[in-house]
């Protein structure tokens, strides 16, 4: 829907609308409209429009993002204040485009009388030329004025309504970045990104359906039914009667549709993520031959979406017939009563002409009002479920209070913490370690024993239940996430590369780096070689997740970034799993440089790649069991021992008898 469907109002007023302009006179018009339309949102276009204080969330303190974000939250079961957040922002051009709908309906009612006038002219004879040229003239510089107000309208509409969805979809995207993990794992994200595109869209068209669709024959209706006052009062308050039931009947029946159309929204969202999903791990589905059962599995989902939509659009034809048969009717004792008028000698043919014409845009108006109102109703439908669903309030947003993370060395403390993942049993129970500042500590333990949560808590992707985490002394709750995470650098297990370039995805460990610096790391990482020999080098893209890649060259790209980053606290986990024999030792040497002067905490299942290290920490079901340096370990029974020499074959007999193991296991 666009301003040319609700310029028909202006078409359907009079006959004589056909009459077209000169491409000059329009093109002239068309320059004018486009210079409104810049300097209306230019002031807008010059500011950052995601943010509420008019500057990017990164300049705001803490304080101020969490009432940024605490506003948006608020709107999630308000769809249309939602709506209206963005057209408020654009105060000047929403007057312009407002003003000239309202400016060139009012031209379009107008000329429906200059033609009745001009009429009631002709009924003269043509001994009075004057009065009929003046009101030709009238009829025509109406027709033209509503043209080209038409126009403006259009323009400066086509660059506001655009402006007013990338501030959506800016705004929609910094909140979601903000959830936490638990919000991500439970959610599919082809469906998130389904709903920023459909509340985007929903908004764009609710903007043009109500500007073209909804304000034309609202205003028409209004100003016909005044006119219609003039020519006989009866039949205006007689038809503003009707037209008010209609609309009224038309409204409620269109109320009740509201359920269908949140469930088609739903079922398309659904669609989408399921997509998504097929889509991201077709690998997966062509390696279990499971082709066909996810394409039945898919038009499952897709039938399902298509029972939706048919219902949703069955419902508005429903309406639509009902408003036609009314309309039909009441058009008929429309154009019955202004004849019997005519017979009788109380009304001109102008009157006749006039009343007919008026009578019937009353009539279609409350046709397209109320339909336009139904298809506005089904976009905040789908408007609603989509806002509800990502304006979700945060669920670990930074403290009003919280300050900067002042790294002194990297020292980490877990005291007494205690967590578990939604809905499962605590997985840490009272969980302590302390590291001092550069010392190399690895972590390993069995399936389930705690590893990677530890890794997760100390980068504060989730809250413990209990207990307190600290940076250098510093609480974590007490501080921000970004510059506690700036002060880490992770070299994941699962790793993650954007669909971009190798030199893009190494840079992202701090996007400021020069080109030197980028290639050093990548050096230092031994990527240079895989990289240099690919067609395009560094500039080449990796591919969704870098599925262009091998796991071992993932896991160098990510060793890159690391080394990038130069953060005091380096997290591993099986940072070098995926790597061949030779690989492995290149890239411990780049790690042993990399781990020099910064605290290191390392998840291995090769054991062999912890030697050098500081500690070994030995987990057992969320709780330290053991303690100490490789060689330590090494010569005493216990999970360590045992996990060594399922490795390396049989070892030397363990120097500590079991008792001192488990009185130290029980004091720990």
């Amino acid at each position: 829907m666009d301003m040319h469907h609700g310029k028909h109002y202006a078409r359907r007023f009079g006959s004589l609308h056909s009459l077209q302009f000169s491409n000059r006179c329009c093109t002239l018009f068309a320059s004018l409209a486009r210079r409104a339309a810049h300097a209306a949102t230019a002031k807008h276009r010059a500011q950052p429009l995601y943010s509420t204080e008019k500057r990017p969330l990164d300049q705001l303190t803490v304080s101020q993002r969490n009432v940024h974000n605490a506003k948006l939250a608020s709107y999630a079961s308000r769809p249309l204040a939602f709506l209206f957040r963005y057209i408020r922002r654009h105060p000047v051009a929403h007057t312009i485009v407002l003003v000239s709908v309202l400016s060139a309906v009012g031209c379009a009612l107008a000329s429906q009388y200059a033609i009745k006038h001009l009429i009631d002219v002709l009924g003269q004879g043509r001994g009075h030329p004057g009065p009929l040229w003046a009101a030709f003239m009238i009829l025509v510089g109406l027709i033209a004025a509503d043209n080209m107000l038409w126009r403006v309208g259009g323009w400066v509409g086509a660059h506001t309504f655009v402006v007013v969805t990338g501030d959506l979809r800016r705004d929609l995207f910094s909140y979601l970045s903000g959830h936490s993990p638990t919000y991500f794992s439970e959610k599919q994200p082809g469906m998130l990104a389904s709903r920023i595109t459909a509340t985007s869209n929903a908004i764009y068209t609710a903007e043009n359906t109500m500007a073209w669709n909804v304000l034309p024959p609202c205003i028409a209706v209004i100003g016909a039914i005044v006119m219609i006052v003039a020519v006989n009062p009866l039949m205006a308050c007689c038809l503003m009667l009707a037209s008010a039931i209609l609309a009224f009947v038309l409204y409620r029946l269109a109320g009740r549709g509201s359920a269908r159309h949140h469930t088609f929204a739903t079922k398309a969202a659904s669609v989408d993520g399921e997509l998504v999903d097929v889509i991201g791990n077709m690998a997966l589905v062509r390696a279990f031959g499971m082709t066909f059962r996810e394409q039945k599995r898919f038009g499952s989902t897709v039938k399902a979406e298509m029972v939706a939509r048919q219902q949703s659009l069955l419902y508005l034809e429903k309406l639509r017939l009902f408003h036609a048969v009314v309309t039909a009717i009441l058009s008929a004792g429309l154009l019955g009563w202004a004849l019997w008028l005519w017979s009788k000698g109380r009304a001109t043919s102008g009157d006749i002409v006039l009343v007919s014409s008026l009578g019937f845009t009353i009539l279609h108006g409350t046709r397209d009002l109320a339909v336009a109102l139904v298809d506005v109703t089904q976009h905040v439908a789908r408007l609603a479920e989509a806002v509800q669903t990502l304006l979700e309030p945060h669920g670990m947003p930074d403290r009003s209070d919280a300050t900067e993370l002042v790294p002194q060395g990297g020292r980490v403390d877990f005291e007494e913490v205690t967590f578990a993942y939604p809905r499962r049993r605590p997985i840490l129970d009272k969980f302590n370690l302390h590291i001092e500042p550069g010392q190399r500590v690895g972590l390993i333990g069995k399936s389930g024993a705690g590893k990677s949560t530890v890794l997760a808590l100390l980068q504060r992707f989730y809250e413990p239940q209990g207990g307190s985490i600290k940076v250098d002394g510093q609480d974590i709750s007490l501080i921000t996430q970004d510059s506690l995470r700036m002060s880490i650098a992770l070299v994941p297990q699962d790793i993650s590369l954007f669909h971009r370039t190798v030199y893009e995805n190494i840079a992202y460990g701090r996007p400021d780096a020069s080109r030197e610096e980028v290639l050093a790391a990548a050096r230092e990482a031994r990527c240079s070689d895989f990289i240099e020999a690919m067609p395009e080098g560094f500039d080449t893209i990796v591919g969704d997740r870098g599925v262009k890649l091998s796991g071992g060259q993932r896991q160098r790209i990510a060793i890159a970034r690391a080394i990038l980053k130069n953060a005091p606290i380096l997290l591993l986990d099986e940072a070098t799993s995926a790597l061949d024999s030779s690989s492995e030792e290149a890239i411990q040497q780049a790690l042993d440089r990399l781990m020099v002067g910064r605290t290191v905490i390392a998840i291995a299942h090769r054991l062999s790649t912890l030697q050098g290290f500081d500690r070994i920490i030995v987990m057992s079901a969320g709780k330290v069991i053991d303690d100490g340096s490789p060689d330590q370990l090494r010569n005493r029974p216990g999970l360590y021992r045992e996990l060594l020499s399922k490795q390396h074959g049989k070892l030397p007999p363990a120097t500590m008898p079991s008792q001192q193991l488990a009185a130290k296991a029980e004091s720990t």
